[in-house]
């Protein structure tokens, strides 16, 4: 499990995760470098939620918490 994982299971993630108490990943991509994967996050981040919910379902229909088998 990656740092940022295991950061998030331990309880230390981000203040939105902990504000909203976020327990389960549902959704998770590789990114080649962290500047990759911060740039992805700022593209998904204002859209609607009813698209940020079809991104999710079109790659975990039924939001299995994936914290276990992302890298």
């Amino acid at each position: 499990m990656g740092l940022r994982l295991s950061q998030h299971a331990e309880g230390h993630g981000s203040k939105f995760a902990k504000k909203y108490n976020v327990n389960r990943l549902v959704f998770a991509k590789e990114a080649v470098s962290r500047m990759e994967a911060v740039s992805r996050e700022k593209q998904i981040k204002p859209w609607r939620r009813e698209k940020k919910i079809a991104l999710i379902e079109s790659v975990n229909p039924k939001w299995v918490d994936m914290t276990n088998t992302a890298r």
